[in-house]
C-alpha cells in the first residue's frame, strides 16, 4: 500500500513524496529550513501549545512513516532484495530532489504575488491620503462660502422685493379696477347673464394667476372675493340645471349659457393655487335634484285613499316631461349628455324611492294595495308610460331595478288580501245577521218568480268573493291565487257560522225560549241557500286553479244539507212523537186513527216541499224513511202482545193496511214508489201472518233476505208480538237466521233495523244516517 501527499500551489503543480524517500534514513531534510520557518506559524510570546504546532502535519507524517515501513519490510522481506538497496536509494534521492525543487519554485511564486500586493497596497494608501487632504480643503472653502451667503442673505432679500414691487407697479392700474369687476361680475350673475359673468370672473383668476408667481404665493387681499364669486356662479348654474325643463320652455338662452359655462369650466385645468371645480357633474346632478322635487318632493306624496289619483297624474306627467326632454332640454345641451336617457333613469329612481318611502309608512289600504300593484306591473311599463314606442329606445327603463321587488309585491299583496279579508267578513257578517233577522218572522219566506224560497244571501255572499277574485286577477296570478285561497276560507268559515245559527235557531225554537211561526218553512229556504251557493260555487274557481280546490268547500256544503235536513226531520219527529207513542195498541188494531193522524200531519208537514229546488225529492224520501223507522222503533217496544190468531191476523191486517196508506201518502206527495221503504211493513205482515210456528224460520230466513241488516233482537221482539211462539220455536228461528243462505245485496236497498234499536228505545230520536243525517 502506499500513501502520498498532495500539494497544490498556485501554480496548480502538485508535489508528492513517497514512502521510500521518508524511510531511506537519509539526514537530509524533506524542505529547506528557511522555507519550512516561513510556513509554521509564529507563536506569540508567553503562550505554550501542548504538541506540535500543525496537527494535521504530525498526523500525515505518522502515517506517510508508517507506509513506508510496511511498504520496505514488504520489498526487503527477502534477502535477495537487499542487492537492489542501493537502486532504490539513487531513485529516491532523484525523487528527493526534484521535490525540493518543485516546492521552492511554489514557494518562489507566492512570494512574488505577495511581494506585488504589498506594493499596490502601499500605492492605495498613498492615494487615500491625498484624497484626504483635498477633501479637508473643501471642507474649509465650503464654511467660508457660507459665511459670505449669509452676508448677502439681506441683499438677496432685497432683490426679491424690489421685483415684488416692480410687479406691482406694473399691475396696479389693474388691480385697482378688482373691486368693481368683482361687483359687476356680480351683477352679471345676478341679471342670469352666466357667460359674461364667466368672462369676467375668468379675468379675474387669470390676474390672480399672473400675481402668484411673483409675489411668491401670497395671496393679495383685493382677490379673497373671488371664491365665493365662483361659488355664487356654479350655485346659478345649479339653479339653471335644476329648472332645465322649465327653461326649455321659457328662456331656452339661459340653460344653454349654463351649458356652456359647465363645459368650458369641465374642459379647464384648474390655475394655480384654484381647487378643481367640477361643474359639469354639478350641473347633471342638480338636473337629477330638480326632477325629483319637481315630482317626488315630500310634499307631493300622496295620502291615505289618494294614492290612485296621485298615480294618474304621475302617468299623464312622466310620459310629458319625457317628451319635453326629447324635443326641448336634450336640444340645448351635448349629445354626451344623454338627457333621455338621464331623465327617464333619473325619474325611475326617483319614484322607486319615493315607492320605498311609501311602502315603510303606514299600512296601504286594500284600493291603495290594489291601485299600486295594478299601476307599477302594468300601467307603468305598459304602451301609455314608459313602453311607449314614441318615446324612443333611450327612454327604456326596463333594464333598471324593477319598480317593486319581489319583497315589494310579496308585501303589497298580502297587505291587499288581508285588507280584503278584513272587508270581507263584516259584509258576510252582516248578510248571515240579516239572513238570520228574518228567521223569527211571522211571514213566510220570501219567493222567487217560480214560487220557491229566496234569499239575496247566497248572490250577495257569492258576489261580494267573486269580485274580489275577479279584481285580484287583473294584477298578477300570484294575488288570484292569494284571494282566491282567502275567498274559500272565508266560505267556509261562513258556512260554518251559517251551520252554528241554524242550531241555535232550531234549538231555541225547540226549547220554546224563541218560537219562531214559520220554523219549517225558513229550513226549507235555508236548503235554497245550500243549493244556490253549491251550485254557483265553481264561479269562485278561476282559470289554472287546482281541481280540487273547491274540495273542502264543497264537503262543507253537503254537511249544511246534512245538518239542515236532519233539523227538517227532527221538527217532524217532534210532531209524530205522540202518535207513535200509542203504537201499536188496542186502539191501533181496531182502528186506522192513529196512521190517519201520521199521514195527517206528515202531508201537512211536507206541503211546502215543492218550494225547496233541487234536494226535494231526497228530503221527501228521508221524510218517508224517518216515518217508517219510528213505526218500526214503536213496534219493537214490546208494548204489544196478541193474545190469539184473531189479533195476530188483526195486526198483520193493520201492517198491510198502514203500509198502503204510506205509499199512497208519499205517491201524492211526489215520491217514486221505488224510494219508498214502506215495503218493510209488507215482510213483518207476512211474519205476524203466519199460521204455523214451526215455518216461521223460513220466514224469518226470508226476512232475512229482503233486509240483511236485521238481527236477533229485532226478530225476537217481533216474536214477542206474535204471543204465541214457545221456547223451542224461538230458538229454531233465530238458528235459521244465522244457517240461512247469505243475504244478497240489492241495489238501491238502505239499512232499516239497524238504526232501530230493540228490545229496549234509547231516549234519542231514531233520525236516518244517510245524505240528510
Amino acid at each position: 500500500m502506499t500513501t502520498v501527499l498532495v500539494l497544490r500551489p498556485k501554480e496548480n503543480q502538485a508535489l508528492a513524496v513517497t514512502p521510500e524517500k521518508l524511510s531511506s534514513g537519509s539526514s537530509r531534510p524533506s524542505m529547506d529550513s528557511v522555507a519550512k520557518d516561513q510556513m509554521q506559524p509564529v507563536l506569540p510570546p508567553g503562550s505554550s501549545c501542548p504538541g506540535p504546532e500543525w496537527p494535521e502535519q504530525e498526523r500525515a507524517e505518522q502515517l506517510a512513516r508508517g507506509a513506508a515501513l510496511k511498504w520496505a519490510s514488504g520489498i526487503f522481506y527477502r534477502p535477495e532484495q537487499l542487492a537492489r538497496l542501493g537502486q532504490y536509494r539513487s531513485r529516491e534521492m532523484q525523487r528527493t530532489c526534484s521535490l525540493e525543487a518543485r516546492i521552492k519554485s511554489a514557494v518562489q511564486s507566492y512570494l512574488e504575488g505577495v511581494q506585488t500586493g504589498m506594493w499596490q497596497l502601499s500605492r492605495a494608501l498613498e492615494a487615500v491620503q491625498g484624497t484626504r487632504e483635498a477633501l479637508s480643503q473643501a471642507h474649509g472653502l465650503l464654511q467660508d462660502m457660507a459665511q459670505v451667503s449669509q452676508t448677502l442673505e439681506p441683499l438677496r432679500e432685497q432683490v426679491s422685493q424690489h421685483k415684488q414691487l416692480q410687479v406691482l407697479s406694473q399691475l396696479l392700474p389693474r388691480l385697482q379696477a378688482v373691486p368693481a369687476a368683482v361687483v359687476h361680475t356680480q351683477s352679471l350673475i345676478d341679471a342670469q347673464r352666466l357667460l359674461e359673468a364667466y368672462v369676467s370672473l375668468r379675468e379675474l383668476e387669470q390676474l390672480q394667476e399672473e400675481t402668484w408667481a411673483p409675489l411668491g404665493g401670497l395671496e393679495l387681499p383685493v382677490f379673497q372675493g373671488l371664491g365665493l364669486l365662483a361659488e355664487a356662479l356654479g350655485q346659478a348654474v345649479e339653479a339653471a340645471a335644476g329648472a332645465a325643463g322649465q327653461l326649455a320652455r321659457e328662456n331656452p338662452a339661459l340653460l344653454v349659457a349654463a351649458v356652456r359655462v359647465a363645459e368650458v369650466e369641465a374642459g379647464r385645468a384648474p390655475g394655480t393655487g384654484q381647487a378643481p371645480r367640477d361643474w359639469r357633474q354639478r350641473f347633471l346632478r342638480a338636473l337629477q335634484e330638480g326632477l325629483q322635487q319637481t315630482h317626488f318632493a315630500p310634499p307631493l306624496l300622496p295620502g291615505p285613499g289618494a294614492l290612485a289619483g296621485w298615480l294618474e297624474a304621475l302617468r299623464v306627467a312622466l310620459p310629458a316631461e319625457l317628451a319635453t326632454a326629447e324635443a326641448l332640454v336634450a336640444p340645448c345641451c351635448p349629445p354626451h349628455y344623454n338627457v333621455v336617457q338621464l331623465w327617464a333613469h333619473t325619474l325611475h329612481s326617483g319614484l322607486r324611492r319615493c315607492l320605498q318611502q311609501l311602502l315603510a309608512g303606514p299600512v296601504l289600504g286594500a284600493a291603495d294595495a290594489f291601485a299600486l300593484l295594478h299601476w307599477a306591473l302594468h300601467v307603468y311599463l305598459g304602451q301609455e308610460m314608459m313602453g311607449g314606442l314614441e318615446l324612443g329606445p333611450e327612454a327604456d327603463v326596463s333594464q333598471l331595478e324593477p319598480l317593486l321587488a319581489l319583497e315589494d309585491i310579496e308585501q303589497l299583496e298580502a297587505t291587499f288580501v288581508a285588507q280584503v279579508q278584513a272587508n270581507v267578513i263584516p259584509w258576510m257578517q252582516k248578510a248571515l245577521d240579516g239572513e238570520v233577522a228574518e228567521w223569527h218572522r211571522e211571514q213566510e219566506p220570501n219567493t222567487d218568480l217560480a214560487g220557491f224560497y229566496h234569499s239575496p244571501m247566497p248572490a250577495i255572499v257569492l258576489q261580494i268573493l267573486d269580485e274580489n277574485i275577479r279584481v285580484s286577477s287583473l294584477v298578477s296570478e300570484s294575488l288570484q291565487r292569494r284571494v282566491h285561497s282567502m275567498a274559500l276560507s272565508e266560505l267556509g268559515v261562513f258556512l260554518r257560522s251559517f251551520s252554528d245559527a241554524l242550531i241555535r235557531f232550531s234549538r231555541d225554537h225547540l226549547r220554546g225560549e224563541a218560537t219562531a211561526p214559520q220554523y219549517v218553512s225558513y229550513l226549507l229556504a235555508a236548503l235554497n241557500h245550500q243549493s244556490a251557493l253549491s251550485s254557483s260555487v265553481s264561479v269562485l274557481q278561476p282559470d289554472g286553479a287546482a281541481p280540487g280546490a273547491l274540495a273542502p268547500v264543497e264537503a262543507a256544503l253537503d254537511e249544511l244539507q246534512r245538518r239542515i235536513c236532519r233539523l227538517v226531520l227532527e221538527a217532524l219527529l217532534v210532531e209524530l212523537q205522540p202518535l207513535f207513542a200509542a203504537l201499536p195498541s188496542r186502539q191501533w188494531l181496531s182502528s186506522s186513527e192513529l196512521l190517519d193522524g201520521v199521514c195527517e200531519r206528515t202531508a201537512r208537514f211536507c206541503r211546502d216541499f215543492w218550494r225547496v229546488r233541487n234536494p226535494a225529492v231526497q228530503l221527501l224520501a228521508e221524510v218517508e224513511r224517518a216515518v217508517v223507522l219510528q213505526y218500526l222503533r214503536a213496534l219493537m217496544q214490546g208494548r204489544l202482545v196478541c193474545r190469539g190468531a184473531e189479533q195476530r191476523a188483526q195486526a198483520a191486517e193493520r201492517l198491510q193496511h198502514d203500509a198502503a196508506q204510506l205509499r199512497e201518502l208519499f205517491l201524492g206527495l211526489g215520491l217514486e214508489e221505488s224510494a219508498h221503504c214502506a215495503p218493510v211493513l209488507l215482510a213483518l205482515r207476512e211474519l205476524l201472518s203466519l199460521r204455523d210456528p214451526a215455518l216461521l224460520g223460513l220466514e224469518v230466513a226470508g226476512l232475512r233476505q229482503q233486509f240483511p241488516d236485521v238481527s236477533e233482537d229485532h226478530v225476537s221482539a217481533l216474536l214477542d208480538l206474535r204471543g204465541d211462539v214457545s221456547r223451542e220455536q224461538r230458538q229454531a228461528a233465530l238458528s235459521s237466521l244465522q244457517a240461512g243462505p247469505p243475504p244478497s245485496s240489492p241495489t238501491g236497498r238502505r239499512a232499516l233495523f239497524s238504526l232501530v234499536p230493540a228490545p229496549t228505545p234509547s231516549a234519542s230520536s231514531c233520525l236516518p244516517s244517510g245524505p240528510c243525517a
